[in-house]
């Protein structure tokens, strides 16, 4: 049995939301999404959750904070750092992959114009997700 997984997507743009909503729920599996629209939204949801997400979809270009920030605070963080981080991100800046890289994000996908591409993209991540063992605290 595939199992369901808690996701926390930090995301400004709604329709980057929407689009994600939309993949998910075209799926056979009910995977709960928590949404933020930034870092600091995001660091305040987990601070007060009782459950960790299973994984974080993280934009990079995010006002107030941004992805690579929100990053270091949860690499550096204890409770944190075992959480799955995969980049989502229009960015293909190799800085950027780079930095994330040297930080400990699980993976950096960057978002295909194309519609289908993206479905196939979030498909096969989540899908991954899904059979891989999460630590859980």
């Amino acid at each position: 049995m595939i199992k369901s997984l808690n996701i926390l997507l930090i995301e400004d743009d709604m329709i980057e939301v929407m689009k994600l909503k939309r993949v998910i729920a075209s799926l056979q599996v009910d995977h709960k999404i928590i949404e933020a629209n930034n870092g600091e939204e995001a660091l305040k949801i987990l601070e007060e959750s009782e459950k960790l997400p299973d994984i974080i979809l993280l934009d990079l270009n995010m006002p107030k904070l941004n992805g690579i920030d929100f990053l270091s605070i949860i690499k550096n963080n204890k409770d944190l750092k075992f959480i799955p981080t995969i980049i989502l991100t229009t960015s293909s800046n190799n800085n950027d992959l780079l930095k994330c890289f040297e930080i400990g994000v699980s993976g950096y996908i960057i978002k295909p114009l194309k519609y289908e591409d993206y479905v196939s993209k979030i498909k096969r991540i989540l899908a991954y997700w899904c059979i891989n063992e999460i630590a859980e605290k």
